[in-house]
């Protein structure tokens, strides 16, 4: 297994770039959809659009991309020599990926379910705020994997 990663490795890792991005340009754009979502009339037509929109990027984009940057980004932790688990770097990117984004993923869906069945209990400033964070997490992890600080 070992020597199929690093014989793929630059494959992997291009993969994984690639549904990294398709999935923090979902993480940032569902909450702006919930900005405008939570404005609208509950039942309107409007609102039952958005609903549709909702569903289908979690669905469609989000959902799968960050599967596929999970699989893919573990595939890039055990390749023989990548990643060196004693620099502490490694450490804080994976917590903002997996408890940081992973967590904002789930506040995402759940939202979305609350929106589908018109129990949409925030008002559109929560989500301009929420909107904020998937951006917080993504600087963070960048600057842990080109700068590796620590």
């Amino acid at each position: 297994m070992s020597d199929f990663l690093s014989e793929w490795y630059s494959w992997i890792k291009a993969l994984h770039l690639i549904s990294v991005m398709a999935w923090m340009a979902g993480m940032l754009y569902l909450p702006r959809l919930y900005v405008y979502h939570a404005d609208a009339e509950p039942g309107s037509e409007l609102s039952e659009t958005f609903k549709v929109m909702e569903r289908r990027l979690l669905r469609a984009i989000i959902n799968p991309a960050m599967m596929f940057a999970m699989i893919l980004g573990l595939c890039l932790l055990f390749t023989p020599g990548v990643i060196d688990f004693s620099d502490f770097w490694i450490w804080i990117k994976l917590f903002c990926a997996f408890i940081g984004l992973g967590s904002m993923h789930a506040f995402l869906s759940r939202w979305r379910k609350a929106f589908a069945d018109d129990r949409n209990v925030h008002p559109s400033g929560f989500y301009r705020k929420v909107n904020e964070i998937p951006t917080v997490f993504m600087i963070i992890i960048v600057i842990m994997v080109i700068v590796r600080p620590f």
